[in-house]
């Protein structure tokens, strides 16, 4: 089976922003700043802006495949919005993998629907439920009790808002590096120095963590016996070796055993 795991990063949507609060003529930094301001008035205290006026700048996958693994972020570093989400879509498309993430549904994918709407991107295959291929019936995408889409943070929860943990903490409770270099909270201001590298660099360490989670999950569950599982480990640690990637590198560094 095909499995995708993936993350995305995002920025404020400045354009969208002027466009609905009116801010013609500020900067960038005013607009983010008074949209900011109004979203805490708004919520009483958080001023992190909702998903349907998040820009994607980076989406990371691991793609685990037959005999195969491999981690990359998609387009490259000139890529713009649309193609990046066109590309993960188009991927979905072609393969149908199962995807993995962390707290996915709460809001990668979400955001990824509003910014697909905005570009005006077809994705049928990730929408389907069974209406063109039955196998999509009883499990797809969209409902969150499927595991096409295997929201790992949702469902060790048991659905439970009040049980979710951050990836990092997660990650690094079980040995394995957690965030490395930066932070979401980092990323406006690595996006407007243009440290695109950075931030795909970084999201890619994301979804390594968000594997290696997962394969604990899958190992818990009885997905994967303890051989099987050592052998998939064993896989990432060589493909990082391989790769000759300072960000790896210092990933597969930061990798200590649980003991």
């Amino acid at each position: 089976m095909n499995h995708l795991v993936f993350d995305i990063e995002t920025v404020p949507d400045v354009a969208g922003l002027r466009r609905l609060h009116g801010l013609d003529g500020l900067s960038d930094d005013d607009v983010v700043a008074a949209a900011k301001l109004l979203r805490r008035q708004k919520t009483g205290g958080s001023d992190f802006l909702p998903l349907h006026l998040q820009r994607v700048v980076a989406i990371s996958v691991v793609f685990r495949s037959q005999d195969k693994l491999q981690v990359w972020s998609i387009g490259d570093e000139q890529s713009d919005e649309p193609e990046l989400v066109q590309r993960f879509f188009d991927g979905i498309e072609k393969f149908s993998p199962t995807l993995v993430s962390w707290n996915g549904g709460g809001f990668d994918l979400p955001v990824l629907h509003y910014r697909a709407m905005l570009h005006k991107i077809v994705a049928d295959r990730y929408w389907e439920t069974g209406d063109s291929d039955n196998s999509f019936r009883w499990n797809n995408y969209i409902n969150r009790y499927h595991e096409r889409h295997s929201d790992v943070m949702d469902m060790v929860a048991m659905f439970q808002g009040r049980a979710v943990a951050p990836l990092d903490e997660v990650a690094s409770l079980y040995g394995f590096p957690g965030k490395m270099g930066m932070s979401g909270a980092k990323v406006w201001d690595a996006f407007k120095d243009g440290e695109i590298a950075a931030i795909r660099n970084y999201c890619e360490t994301d979804v390594l963590n968000t594997w290696l989670v997962y394969l604990r999950f899958e190992l818990m569950r009885g997905h994967l016996d303890q051989p099987m599982y050592n052998s998939e480990i064993e896989r990432v640690k060589q493909f990082l070796a391989q790769e000759n990637k300072p960000h790896f590198e210092e990933f597969l560094n930061a990798w200590q055993p649980h003991a």
